[in-house]
């Protein structure tokens, strides 16, 4: 059952990718308009994908991960503006400092930074979060003469 290779088009352009990483995945969205002809070919090392867009230009991009992924519970999905592929990792809690094996950064790679979260330190910091509200309610509980106040007439809505 194996797929064809997908071979690099004479005349193409690799597509612009933003990534992201998550303590269990790495999520990487190929920006192509109105993508079709979609091949991808995910491998516990590497990802190959091949398309056009809208105006039948040709994107190949073949990208070599900086750690290795699973390439069975890996997918991709094709939308309007995007080819998105959730690569799961083989080693879930680890940081991937950049998207690829090389520390030369291709001008086609970038940061997903409206999706990139810090979250190696996400335990701490809810911790300090949770810490702080505890703290309060006992200060509040202190003013209030021992008594822990009712919080029901607070709303989401302000």
């Amino acid at each position: 059952m194996n797929k064809p290779k997908i071979l690099r088009p004479e005349e193409s352009q690799p597509a612009h990718a933003l990534w992201f990483d998550r303590k269990k995945y790495v999520t990487v969205n190929f920006l192509v308009q109105k993508p079709k002809d979609v091949q991808v070919d995910i491998q516990t090392d590497k990802l190959i994908l091949c398309c056009k867009n809208d105006t039948d230009d040709v994107f190949y991009n073949e990208l070599h991960f900086y750690d290795q992924i699973q390439k069975f519970d890996s997918r991709e999905r094709v939308y309007d503006r995007t080819i998105n592929v959730l690569l799961r990792k083989m080693k879930p809690d680890f940081a991937w400092p950049r998207l690829q094996k090389d520390p030369a950064k291709p001008s086609w790679i970038s940061v997903d930074f409206d999706n990139w979260r810090d979250w190696e330190h996400e335990e701490d910091e809810g911790k300090e979060e949770y810490d702080k509200y505890v703290d309060m309610i006992q200060e509040m509980a202190k003013s209030n003469k021992g008594e822990i106040p009712d919080m029901g007439d607070l709303s989401d809505s302000d």
